[in-house]
């Protein structure tokens, strides 16, 4: 009995982890017809395996958020542009390159100062590229890990939290929108969002039904309760009930019904942009950096926040406000909040309720002072 064909060798089946899943290398006498089998019997494997291997690429590009995805690009430029004025190679992951790079953009050498968080998205940024190129970067060195706990120690402040938009706030947004169609898509847009506790990405991926679109992040369905609203999150798909207001100009399922009939909407993204003039709705899904605009225009213009400063206003407000918002005005058990949030923990939940448990328990009484 023949020996059977042995497996591919590393050098001719190329198939790397994260997102590096190179040509996968047919030797030269393979044959020309595809499914037929070398002399070797590799070659029939090989060109089965092709297509395999260009699904594992596109699966391994989509592992991050576009969001994620567009930071991390631009992070990775910037630490690019940064080695090569100083006369370093990018492509070689060496610890005390990225110790250096992080030291000058704590301290603002030739980079921007920027706050720790960022330094710390910049490191998963460098640690994701060279992994993703097969040449992991040891982030557990001494010149990174050192760096790092000095940076925290010298320049960690208090997390900034974006403004929470509460239920009256968000009336107050609401009303401040034109009765066009752009502005009952807005309203739809807010009431929706803060009801859902939903986040940007979440509600501008919204579809009319389940697999409509290549980009969607979920589909909602509206019954004579409210509306359901299967979403793709952080932490996977989750249930979120949007239940009917308690009068017209606060239900968001009656803004989200209107929006869709008067828009036309059946069939695609839920929400979309809308062009010229005239008003004509298109195909197009939203970008989710709308709602980041949407939420700080109407929340200076309703004079939220009006004790604050001009420039730290507009700092206060994002799309996070109306995940903030729900959190921390909706009088119910915790475990709910985190369910309708998708919050993984009890205190992720707990960081969004920016008012509610304020002084709500006096200690110092309780301790007898």
């Amino acid at each position: 009995m023949a020996d059977p064909p042995s497996p591919p060798s590393p050098d001719t089946c190329a198939l790397a982890t994260e997102g590096s899943f190179g040509p996968l290398t047919v030797p030269p006498d393979a044959g020309t017809v595809l499914g037929t089998a070398a002399p070797d019997g590799h070659a029939g494997s090989l060109l089965t395996l092709q297509p395999l291997a260009e699904a594992a690429r596109a699966y391994a590009a989509r592992k991050d958020s576009p969001n994620t995805r567009r930071a991390y690009a631009a992070d990775w430029r910037l630490f690019e542009r940064w080695c090569l004025r100083q006369g370093l190679d990018p492509l070689v992951p060496d610890p005390r390159i990225v110790g250096l790079f992080l030291a000058a953009a704590a301290d603002g050498h030739g980079l921007p100062q920027v706050s720790v968080a960022t330094l710390e998205r910049r490191l998963a940024a460098l640690t994701t590229h060279y992994r993703s190129d097969g040449t992991p970067l040891a982030r557990g060195d001494r010149h990174i890990t050192d760096v790092m706990a000095g940076i925290r120690r010298s320049h960690a402040r208090p997390p900034r939290q974006k403004e929470a938009v509460l239920g009256g706030d968000l009336l107050a947004m609401v009303a401040t929108l034109e009765a066009d169609l752009r502005g009952l898509r807005d309203k739809a847009i807010l009431l929706v969002g803060f009801a859902g506790g939903l986040r940007r990405s979440e509600i501008v991926g919204l579809d009319c039904g389940p697999r409509q679109t290549t980009d969607g992040a979920g589909w909602i369905e509206i019954l004579a309760e409210g509306a359901l609203l299967t979403v793709r999150g952080k932490t996977g798909w989750r249930a979120v009930e949007v239940g009917r207001g308690s009068s017209e100009r606060s239900c968001p399922v009656a803004a989200l019904e209107t929006w869709l009939r008067l828009g036309r909407i059946a069939h695609g993204p839920v929400f979309r942009s809308i062009a010229g003039a005239k008003g004509v709705v298109s195909a197009a899904r939203l970008s989710d950096k709308h709602v980041v605009r949407l939420v700080k225009r109407t929340a200076l213009a309703a004079g939220l926040r009006g004790d604050l400063p001009e420039g730290e206003r507009a700092l206060a407000f994002a799309g996070h406000s109306l995940r903030a918002g729900l959190a921390s005005s909706a009088e119910v058990e915790e475990a709910l909040v985190q369910r309708q949030l998708g919050h993984a923990s009890a205190e992720m939940t707990r960081r969004y309720q920016r008012r509610r448990e304020r002084f709500r328990i006096n200690l110092t009484k309780a301790s007898g002072l």
